[in-house]
């Protein structure tokens, strides 16, 4: 049971991350220069952050979802 639990948690984590990871990989492909004013260089950059980690944890949270419910389907023809 414990281990099930840790084994969770690490595919957990390491989905967040990936998906954040690819998520910032993205992102540094556009242009977002002409959104910020000149000299808000440091706003700038924490709003990337921001949004990707919205981004990369809400993708991440549909994919471990959809893995859940994929097991959870051997219940129903059990």
């Amino acid at each position: 049971m414990l281990e099930s639990l840790a084994q969770d948690g690490l595919i957990g984590m390491l989905s967040h991350l990936l998906f954040i990871v690819i998520t910032w990989q993205v992102l540094q492909s556009l242009n977002f220069d002409e959104w910020f004013k000149k000299h808000k260089v440091m706003e700038a950059r924490i709003f990337l952050i921001l949004i990707t980690i919205t981004i990369g944890s809400t993708v991440s949270n549909f994919f471990l979802d959809f893995l859940n419910w994929s097991q959870q389907l051997l219940y129903m023809f059990s």
